[in-house]
């Protein structure tokens, strides 16, 4: 049916079929606004404010306005149609979904991340749009599974274009998702000038976006990060005469400590993560940690590390560590032997632990975490983790270390990716980011402007902030990287167990190039 215009004149047939016409002219060229390729996304905001102030009832003054009412009137008995094609506020359609692994049950994984996409970002992001006149629905899809299969889950819906608007993503899916073309660089979906436009980027350091890049492209904002360090336990420290203020400056200095700790009777002098059992942490708080100090990367120019001198390196570090007993080899080889870890650190019965800043806030900490430590503040110390010597680490580096971390990025198969990409500035925005934490706990957020104001009171999480996070290092985010991954585990357990540096570094080079192709190994 065709409504009358304000002035309660009907739109002559002629003007209706036009505005037909008109709006059907437009859907073609909007619908495919989040196309890679649509450059004219200012030319449509113009386009879209125009029509979206004439059907909200603003007065045309100008001359021919009332033909262009009537026209418009006729436009507007299109209702649905106009809506989906511009986005007014003034009808429904505009409707994103939000995914993450997270759901709010008991016990329910991330449940306070959940909890807060519902209970904050959802309706306030609503009340904003709404603000601006643009009527907008959200929904959260909560999932709560082991992340291998929240991966495969959403790998098939970026596929198949089914999935939410805006997905939560570990970083080191980036690569894989980008090579099976499953999601897309920014700059690409939104427009390089939108993307670079919004201000949370400057407050997001370098090695940190890098988390989200993949070839040197952005293709979604880090929410969170972490950094690897030596933690110590300051009353072992004092008895075995080590100071308070311990900090390294090569392995030799880690070697010493723990080998004057090893006189103290009932205490594990050092835990190195190694083996198959404790799976990646094996990788990201042993391995690479290590690579990195010998100023090697796992992956560089084009080439997977093989057997080479770096490697073996690592490898002779972990055969002196297990060698001398100053780690203990049957623990790595158990499956819960990473809890176990923890639980002795805990106890005060583990003299050094290289891990991430989760031991801190998460296992440690007397609010909810896994091996409660009333003592924490006081008997806890921690280090930077040192290169081989000073100088020899990354980038020439004296110290080093590795970081994981997510966030989202936006499926370009969205309906309404302009909106999407405002949802997901929203959520990285640092009112949203304070609330996330206020909820989940102490973290380090991938905004600094964030930590300087969420980590003033955590001496620990602020040093991760500040002094770790500008030296750290990342896993390159490709499909082949679980793979080498493990057999670089494998590696570390062939070690412990008494093979030989020389055997364990040739056997997991062979294993690689069957992985990835023996031309894609750096021997030698």
């Amino acid at each position: 049916m065709i409504t009358a215009d304000r002035h309660g004149r009907p739109p002559h047939p002629f003007e209706a079929i036009m505005a037909q016409k008109s709006v059907r002219r437009h859907c073609r060229t909007a619908v495919p606004e989040n196309h890679p390729r649509q450059r004219n996304s200012t030319d449509r905001a113009s386009i879209r404010s125009i029509l979206c102030q004439r059907l909200n009832g603003s007065t045309d003054t100008s001359s021919g306005g009332s033909m262009r009412r009537r026209v418009l009137a006729a436009v507007a008995s299109l209702g649905l149609v106009l809506t989906g094609a511009v986005g007014c506020g003034s009808g429904g359609g505009n409707t994103l979904t939000i995914t993450a692994n997270a759901i709010d049950t008991a016990g329910g994984k991330n449940a306070a991340e959940a909890k807060w996409i519902a209970d904050w970002v959802i309706p306030r992001f609503i009340d904003m749009e709404k603000a601006k006149g643009v009527t907008v629905q959200v929904k959260f899809q909560a999932t709560g599974v082991p992340d291998e299969d929240y991966k495969s889950r959403i790998a098939k819906d970026l596929k198949t274009g089914t999935g939410a608007d805006v997905v939560s993503v570990d970083g080191i899916w980036i690569g894989e998702f980008a090579e099976g073309q499953q999601i897309m660089p920014l700059d690409e979906l939104i427009g390089a000038d939108k993307v670079a436009a919004w201000d949370g980027w400057q407050q997001i350091p370098e090695s940190v976006r890098r988390s989200m890049t993949y070839n040197g492209k952005v293709y979604g904002i880090p929410l969170e990060t972490d950094g690897r360090v030596l933690f110590f336990n300051r009353k072992l420290f004092a008895q075995a005469g080590l100071p308070a203020d311990w900090q390294p400056a090569s392995w030799d200095d880690i070697l010493a400590a723990a080998r004057k700790l090893k006189a103290l009777p009932g205490v594990l002098p050092l835990q190195l993560d190694a083996g198959t059992s404790f799976g990646e942490a094996t990788t990201m708080q042993g391995i690479l940690p290590l690579l990195a100090g010998t100023g090697a990367s796992m992956y560089q120019d084009g080439k997977w590390i093989g057997d080479t001198a770096n490697f073996r390196k690592v490898l002779d570090f972990y055969r002196t560590v297990y060698g001398e007993k100053l780690g203990d080899a049957e623990l790595q080889q158990d499956a819960q032997g990473r809890e176990k870890s923890f639980e002795k650190f805990a106890k005060g019965q583990v003299g050094i632990l290289l891990e991430s800043d989760y031991l801190w806030r998460g296992v440690l900490n007397t609010d909810g975490g896994n091996y409660p430590m009333a003592d924490r503040d006081t008997a806890v110390g921690w280090a930077k983790i040192p290169a081989q010597a000073p100088g020899a680490g990354l980038n020439k580096q004296d110290f080093v270390s590795m970081s994981g971390g997510g966030g989202r990025v936006l499926n370009p198969k969205s309906k309404h990716i302009q909106l999407a990409w405002e949802l997901l500035q929203f959520m990285n925005s640092p009112d949203a980011l304070k609330a996330f934490i206020a909820r989940g706990g102490p973290r380090i957020a991938a905004r600094q402007d964030v930590n300087t104001d969420t980590l003033s009171g955590d001496p620990m999480l602020t040093f991760i902030a500040k002094q770790v996070l500008p030296i750290t290092a990342l896993r390159p985010a490709l499909p082949e990287y679980t793979q080498v991954s493990q057999a670089m585990q494998q590696a570390t357990l062939d070690v412990i167990t008494g093979r030989s540096t020389a055997d364990a570094a040739a056997t997991y080079s062979d294993t690689v190039a069957k992985v990835v192709g023996k031309d894609k190994v750096a021997n030698g």
